[in-house]
């Protein structure tokens, strides 16, 4: 019979990989649009991305990823940790007071106003594109 410790190392390696992808797909969130001006297709992943980022930071959710890193270093028999991946990670390295309420709001500010800048560079690219075809 396999020993508790080697039962719980796979939990902790899941979690721990399951945050880096969380990190990943929060800084294409925040900083994907950069990606779509070099290719625009990848604009139909990065919207609904930036639109899932902005509406959980807005309406102060919690996303569905968190839970689970928590319940994989809770059975890797990890200490566990109180609030959201922002809060915990991002929060704790660039605010030490913690997250809140109006941080939460400038963050969800903060990734509609950098991909609207993105977007908008993109949308007068395509305007200036279009209107030299039509000469």
């Amino acid at each position: 019979m396999a020993s508790v410790d080697a039962l719980t190392v796979p939990f902790g390696a899941l979690a721990d990989v399951l945050l880096l992808l969380h990190a990943a797909f929060v800084l294409f969130v925040i900083a994907g649009g950069l990606l779509v001006l070099r290719w625009p297709r990848l604009a139909w992943v990065h919207l609904p991305a930036a639109a899932w980022g902005a509406a959980i930071e807005f309406l102060g959710f919690i996303c569905p990823l968190t839970p689970v890193e928590q319940a994989w270093r809770r059975a890797a028999g990890e200490r566990m940790y109180e609030g959201g991946f922002i809060e915990h990670y991002v929060t704790a390295a660039l605010y030490p007071a913690g997250l809140t309420r109006t941080l939460q709001v400038a963050l969800g500010t903060l990734v509609l106003a950098v991909n609207g800048w993105v977007y908008w560079r993109i949308w007068q690219r395509r305007r200036i594109r279009d209107a030299g075809w039509a000469r």
